[in-house]
C-alpha cells in the first residue's frame, strides 16, 4: 500500500468527520460536527489516502500554553485516527512524521502538545508523559473539611447561568492561568463550543450546565461548573450525583467556598470530579481523604519538536550546566549534544562529552516540571555519564504546581 498524506480542503470535511466517528466508534449530530467545526484548523490538517480513500487523519491546533517561566505557542496534537480496515500498516506513523516536519518547518512552535486515546501509542513518536489528573468520587456525607479551613466572611457564592456569566469565568480563568503549567489560553470558540456548550448531547444523561461563583464586592474570585444527575432511591432517598466539569479559584478562601457549594448540593449523594490536578488542594481539605476514592490518570503528554528552542524557552528552578545526549530518530535534527546553561537561558550545539543520554520522550516527560527524571533513569531509559548529572538536570527542571491541562483539546 502506498499512503499519500497531505492537507484537506474544506469540501473534505465531511469525509474527514466520518473518519474520525468511524475510528473513535462514536456518533455526533450534525450540530456537534459543525461545532468541531469552529475549532478546527484546515490549514494544519493531514489526512492519509490509499489511493482516493482517506485512511488516516490528525490535525494541530494552535495554542499559548503555560510552561514554567511563562506562556510559549504550543501545537495542540488533536484528531489522529485511522480506519480500522487499515491499522498497523503504517498510516499513523506516517501522518505522525509528517506532521512533526510540518510543525518544525513552520517554525511557529517549538512544542507540541496531546491528550491520548491510548497511552501506549504516542511514546514511539517522542512523546513523554508530562503530566497526571485525578479523578474522585466523593460520597457528600463524608465531605467534612478539616477545622481549619480557610474562610473569607467577604466572600458570598452566586447562582449563574454559564453564559451570562462568561466574562467572569473568563477573568478567574485568566488570573489563575500563568500560574500553572499546561493550561492553556482558550479562544472565544473553545470557551462556548467547549466549555459553557450545553446541548443535548454535551449533557450525557445528566441535567443543564450550571455554574456557581465564589465572589466579593470587587469581583469574582472562583467559579465551579457542573451538571446533576438527578436520581432517588427505591425508599424515595435523593440520590442524585454531581458531575463537577471544573473549577477554578484564585486563593484559597475562595476554593473552599467553591468545592463546598459542589459538595453541599441538596439532593445529592456524590459528587464525581473527573479531571483534577494531581496536586488539587481539595486532597488536604477533606477531614477524611480516604473518601476522596481517588483514581490516577494520565494528563498532557508533550514533544519537543524543537530541542533547542523548547528547553531556551523555560524557566527552571535551580542552575545546571550540563551536556545532554538526545536520542531522536523521528526528528534528526534534534539529535545529538548540546550544552544547556539554564542560568543564561542557553541550549546550543557542543561537541564536548556528554553528561547525559536520554530519548527525547524523557525531555517531553519532564518540560512542564512534573515529572522528575531519576524514575526514568531507575527504568533504565536515562544514562548518567557523570556523576551527578542527573539530580542536577531533573531538579532544574522540576516546578510547582503540577502541570495539567484542565481542558481536552
Amino acid at each position: 500500500m502506498t499512503v499519500t498524506v497531505r492537507p484537506i480542503g474544506e469540501a473534505e470535511w465531511p469525509d474527514f468527520t466520518a473518519l474520525h466517528l468511524e475510528a473513535f466508534n462514536a456518533s455526533s449530530p450534525p450540530e456537534a460536527v459543525e461545532r468541531w467545526r469552529g475549532l478546527f484548523e484546515f490549514d494544519r490538517s493531514l489526512a492519509a489516502f490509499d489511493g482516493d480513500l482517506m485512511v488516516g487523519g490528525a490535525a494541530a491546533l494552535s495554542f499559548t500554553m503555560t510552561v514554567p517561566g511563562g506562556p510559549v505557542p504550543v501545537a495542540g496534537v488533536t484528531a489522529v485516527e485511522v480506519l480500522p480496515s487499515h491499522r498497523r500498516r503504517g498510516v499513523l506513523s506516517a501522518l505522525m512524521a509528517r506532521q512533526l516536519h510540518d510543525i518544525h518547518e513552520q517554525g511557529r512552535e517549538a512544542v507540541a502538545a496531546l491528550y491520548a486515546s491510548e497511552a501506549a501509542i504516542y511514546g514511539r513518536f517522542g512523546y513523554g508523559r508530562a503530566a497526571d489528573s485525578l479523578f474522585f468520587r466523593i460520597p457528600t456525607h463524608r465531605s467534612a473539611f478539616v477545622p481549619d479551613a480557610p474562610v473569607d466572611p467577604a466572600l458570598r457564592l452566586r447562582v449563574a447561568r454559564p453564559a451570562d456569566a462568561l466574562d467572569d469565568l473568563r477573568r478567574v480563568f485568566e488570573t489563575v492561568r500563568p500560574e500553572r503549567p499546561g493550561l492553556y489560553e482558550r479562544s472565544e470558540a473553545r470557551w462556548r463550543y467547549d466549555v459553557i456548550a450545553d446541548e443535548e448531547y454535551d449533557r450525557r444523561g445528566a441535567g443543564p450546565l450550571r455554574c456557581m461563583i465564589a465572589e466579593d464586592a470587587a469581583g469574582p474570585r472562583g467559579y465551579a461548573l457542573f451538571r446533576v444527575a438527578g436520581k432517588f432511591t427505591d425508599h424515595d432517598v435523593p440520590d442524585g450525583e454531581v458531575r463537577l466539569a471544573e473549577l477554578f479559584a484564585t486563593d484559597p478562601a475562595a476554593y473552599a467556598l467553591v468545592w463546598r457549594s459542589v459538595l453541599d448540593r441538596d439532593l445529592c449523594s456524590r459528587v464525581h470530579a473527573w479531571s483534577r490536578p494531581a496536586d488539587d488542594p481539595i486532597v488536604h481539605l477533606l477531614a477524611e481523604p480516604r473518601h476522596l476514592n481517588a483514581g490516577w490518570l494520565d494528563d498532557l503528554w508533550i514533544r519537543l519538536v524543537d530541542v533547542d528552542r523548547a528547553l531556551a524557552s523555560r524557566a527552571y528552578a535551580a542552575p545546571a550546566d550540563l551536556v545532554i545526549e538526545v536520542a531522536d530518530e523521528l526528528c534528526p535534527w534534534n539529535a545529538g549534544r548540546r550544552r544547556l546553561i539554564t542560568a543564561k537561558g542557553s541550549c546550543e550545539r557542543t561537541g564536548d562529552p556528554a553528561d547525559l543520554t536520554l530519548p527525547v520522550s524523557a525531555l517531553g516527560a519532564a518540560y512542564l516540571g512534573g515529572r522528575p527524571l531519576t524514575p526514568l533513569a531507575a527504568a533504565g531509559l536515562v544514562r548518567e555519564h557523570r556523576e551527578g548529572a542527573l539530580r542536577e538536570l531533573s531538579t532544574a527542571m522540576s516546578w510547582e504546581p503540577e502541570p495539567w491541562g484542565g481542558l481536552v483539546f
